[in-house]
């Protein structure tokens, strides 16, 4: 049986609590609050980010499909990966599916809010809060591609479009 699959959420204070496991004897409840990176500091590593990456575009995943993965990058030992994903569950960022001998990860965070809370993260403490600082600093690094550019220039268009 999956963790948490036959078990709606329930709300105590506030507090969404959406697992609990039962190990034995041992009851442990796992609590997430709406606003997944407000109480307790979820934010992924940089090696979190990279298995991430590869649970969102992949879906589920056994270790040693991450494993494999991130070695195509930078060499890591299987043991560092199982670690990094062990830590990512207790920190809610992955869910583990533990039916078969080999436990299945799947992200638990969204891609897109995960890419929002990061990007509002470095807006405030690299860029003191100004975009226009971030954004100048990104393309003057980094030179767009024209279809860059064409999307870039929508999204400023709709912007305009909307203040009118």
């Amino acid at each position: 049986m999956a963790p948490c699959a036959d078990f709606p959420p329930v709300f105590i204070n506030n507090v969404k609590i959406i697992c609990i496991l039962r190990i034995s004897s041992y009851i442990g409840i796992r609590k997430y609050s709406y606003d997944l990176f407000k109480n307790v500091d979820m934010t992924p590593t940089e090696a979190e980010m990279d298995i991430l990456r590869i649970l969102w575009k992949k879906g589920s995943c056994t270790v040693r499909y991450v494993n494999e993965k991130m070695n195509e990058k930078k060499l890591t030992g299987y043991t560092t990966t199982l670690k990094i994903m062990q830590i990512m569950f207790d920190k809610g960022l992955v869910k583990r599916n533990e039916d078969s001998r080999s436990h299945v990860y799947t992200a638990w965070v969204d891609q897109h809010e995960t890419q929002i809370h990061l990007m509002n993260r470095l807006l405030e403490t690299a860029f003191g809060g100004s975009a226009s600082n971030m954004v100048m600093q990104a393309l003057g690094s980094h030179k767009p591609s024209r279809g860059e550019l064409s999307k870039i220039k929508k999204v400023i268009k709709d912007i305009e479009e909307e203040r009118q």
